[in-house]
């Protein structure tokens, strides 16, 4: 991979592209396509690298995004739907892109794919998320197009809209933070540097057909994850728990008030699933350093150049 070589980075406004772009250009990428339907977090990725082209298209409809894919030689495919009321936005954005962008690799001859998968397609989880990101990943290793899948559990880290970056700014509003029924919901949380720097190394090596199970290193319980962005950011919020029926009481009824909730019922189900995924020696097979945890937090939620960027909803 010569790094003047084009990369597409189909969804690439969200957590993880955001992160990439970082991770890239820190290693010396210069032609980077970023194509995502999200006008306020392309708009932001846009001030942060002005160097970076940027394609606001829906990857579902055909559009001038596909002549920008003539000539690349590798996309990472990063576009997914995480959390909605219904199944319409998880076919839409999990599969129907999906398949216009393998069409679309196919047509200019696009030779690799690092595809974002997710942990969930081993959960014992049941729902329109897991079910479509196992869709999507099968139309991958069918494409006929040389690839790697990579698998990681809970993402953290800059930019990060939905998970522990909302976690914590609902810690900050509210004098006391809700922990549903006992907290110790083992957790597996992936420092979404470490994964760029992971998507990094396969861009290079470019190893095909290849299925890496990404976990955080480090098993850590939901309520010490919380107890320890309380800890980053010196807060004062009273942690208690309550009751999981209440808590999803709760959550239910935020969900009928909100186009787009940051946490759904079936979120809170996958929550205490007590899934535990595979951990594989991703640091030497990757040549990287894994972040500690705690270190991971500090920079996620205390780095002055990225910290306090909030991406949309």
């Amino acid at each position: 991979m010569n790094k003047n070589n084009k990369i597409i980075l189909p969804g690439g406004a969200g957590l993880v592209g955001q992160n990439l772009v970082v991770q890239l250009k820190k290693q010396g990428y210069n032609n980077l396509v970023v194509i995502d339907k999200h006008p306020a977090n392309l708009k932001i990725l846009k001030q942060l690298h002005p160097d970076v082209t940027c394609i606001e298209e829906d990857l579902v409809n055909e559009g001038s995004w596909q002549r920008h894919m003539e000539g690349a030689t590798a996309i990472v495919m990063l576009q997914a739907q995480i959390g909605a009321k219904s199944s319409v936005p998880f076919i839409a954005n999990n599969i129907n892109s999906t398949r216009m962008v393998l069409d679309t690799a196919k047509k200019y001859d696009i030779p690799y794919i690092v595809h974002i998968s997710s942990s969930v397609v081993e959960s014992v989880a049941d729902d329109d998320y897991t079910e479509t990101k196992k869709k999507q990943e099968d139309m991958v290793k069918a494409s006929g197009i040389a690839h790697c899948v990579l698998r990681p559990t809970l993402m953290f880290g800059w930019f990060d809209r939905k998970h522990l970056g909302w976690l914590s700014r609902f810690m900050k509003r509210i004098p006391v933070f809700p922990i549903p029924g006992h907290g110790r919901y083992m957790r597996q949380p992936l420092y979404v540097a470490d994964f760029c720097r992971i998507i990094e190394n396969c861009l290079q090596r470019q190893p095909n057909g290849n299925i890496y199970n990404i976990s955080g290193k480090e098993q850590v319980d939901y309520i010490d994850i919380i107890r320890e962005i309380k800890k980053a950011q010196n807060l004062k919020t009273w942690i208690v728990k309550i009751p999981y029926s209440l808590f999803w009481l709760l959550i239910a009824t935020y969900g009928v008030f909100s186009s787009d909730p940051p946490f759904t019922t079936s979120q809170l189900k996958a929550l205490t699933a007590k899934d535990e995924f595979e951990l594989i020696p991703w640091d030497e097979i990757f040549e990287i350093t894994a972040t500690p945890f705690s270190e991971a937090i500090q920079e996620t939620f205390c780095d002055k150049r990225y910290s306090n960027i909030v991406l949309d909803f």
